[in-house]
């Protein structure tokens, strides 16, 4: 009898999952294992959002897996020592396991070979698991990745999406013990954070690709319209497949189908560059010579969404109240923290970081340096104007309106403006008075970016 042992890592799904679908293919019996790994809270990869998503992405796949005739295997402590330990205990032959780019994941794929190799047994690593293509898939020509998105955008839209995998119809395991799957703790947890799992994930999918992405193009930086998907947490956990959704996206077929689609593509892109650079998870990607400012009282009024900006503060105390935030929100917060306030990113991607559901390490560091100028804009001087995108984005004021109640009230000529209003006006609002003029932190940025 042969065995096999899945380790379960950003892949939490039975569809469309080629680790899975590889073992159940090649041995009679299977493992699935996922290790609640001591070295991801170690390196600051955990916190009480995740967490929470987290433990219903595993009550659902251990539920999908009983439907099948098997059980997830959880177990707890060191991810190298847990796997050879099941891996001893089943005489399992081969281990696999989705390929990551963050720094940590290539420690752990060298630690598990070389651990796994010397107790007899192989390690078979998956691309194009996580992510639609691998990340070493489109190159340009001599380079090991591109580093602008749009020629990268035109190799990967022309190149061959691979087949899905099929769903295992059984999952059949040896005699092992079960472990204890993780609780959704409430500690620390924000209070609209949604529900985890491939079930709700997949229900999302099919609400959103019968309806709401073919008004995607037109209709995804409306704030208050949340004409979005709302997939990034369940593609972070590997709750979906990217590579499913392109396929059902492009058959689907309209412009606003192509622009989701282009998202997907921006995803590939940044895990691309961090594979390739796996540096830029914590120091720029291209130095500009920043000599960031250190204020405390500001940066701690930027994340309690206390700035006297309204857009950015409507777009914070989401962040706090879901630990998800509308991506035009996350563009506008991420200027006005680096370049109004001239603070160093990293300060943005660690709060964020602390709170996102989908908190991707590719993605988050390389937006966030995106905005600040440090990574792969093409203009990175360039400074979101809080009162010009909320005028823009969030004419109505309706997104301000559901976000900061202190402002419900307000007149819409003074809901993004409201340091306008009379005095005795404005002292009737528990709303603080800007922490910054804008043309004074667009004057400081670009000086100190000039010098």
């Amino acid at each position: 009898m042969s065995v096999s042992v899945v380790l379960f890592t950003s892949d939490l799904r039975l569809h469309d999952n080629p680790v899975l679908s590889a073992a159940v293919r090649e041995a009679d019996r299977v493992v699935p294992l996922f290790v609640d790994d001591d070295g991801v809270r170690a390196a600051g990869f955990d916190a009480p959002n995740r967490r929470a998503f987290l433990a219903d992405c595993l009550a659902d796949l251990d539920a999908g897996l009983r439907e099948r005739g098997g059980h997830l295997v959880v177990r707890s402590g060191d991810v190298v020592s847990e796997v050879c330990s099941v891996v001893t205990a089943v005489g399992a032959e081969r281990v696999h396991v989705a390929g990551g780019v963050s720094r940590y994941a290539a420690r752990r794929e060298e630690r598990l070979r070389t651990a796994l190799d010397g107790i007899g047994c192989a390690l078979s690593v998956h691309d194009a698991v996580v992510t639609v293509l691998p990340p070493g898939d489109v190159t340009p020509s001599g380079g090991d990745h591109y580093t602008v998105f749009t020629p990268y955008f035109r190799r990967w839209a022309d190149a061959r999406v691979r087949e899905l995998a099929p769903t295992p119809r059984t999952v059949s395991l040896p005699r092992i013990a079960a472990g204890t799957l993780p609780r959704r703790a409430g500690d620390g947890v924000s209070p609209g954070v949604m529900e985890g799992g491939e079930t709700a994930g997949r229900k999302r999918m099919r609400q959103w690709l019968s309806g709401g992405v073919a008004g995607y193009e037109d209709g995804h930086d409306d704030l208050a319209g949340d004409a979005t998907s709302r997939l990034s947490p369940y593609l972070h956990f590997g709750a979906l497949s990217a590579t499913e959704l392109v396929h059902l996206a492009r058959r689907e077929g309209s412009s606003g189908a192509e622009a989701f689609v282009r998202q997907l593509a921006w995803r590939d892109f940044h895990h691309q560059v961090l594979a390739a650079r796996p540096k830029a998870a914590g120091e720029d990607y291209r130095a500009r010579g920043d000599r960031w400012r250190s204020d405390r009282r500001e940066v701690e009024a930027w994340r309690r969404g206390r700035t006297g900006y309204p857009l950015v503060d409507a777009a914070m105390r989401q962040l706090a109240h879901e630990g998800w935030m509308h991506n035009r929100g996350r563009m506008l917060v991420g200027s006005f923290l680096t370049k109004t306030l001239y603070t160093d990113w990293r300060i943005g991607a660690r709060h964020f970081l602390e709170l996102l559901v989908d908190g991707d390490l590719a993605n988050n560091q390389l937006n966030w340096q995106w905005v600040a100028g440090t990574g792969t804009d093409t203009r990175p001087n360039r400074v979101l104007n809080p009162v010009v995108q909320g005028k823009r984005f969030d004419p109505q004021g309706a997104y301000v309106r559901r976000w900061v109640p202190e402002l419900a009230d307000v007149e819409r000529k003074f809901i993004h403006e409201p340091w306008k209003m009379d005095e005795s006006d404005r002292a009737a609002l528990d709303y603080p008075e800007p922490i910054v003029d804008l043309a004074e932190g667009r004057a400081r940025f670009e000086q100190a970016r000039g010098a």
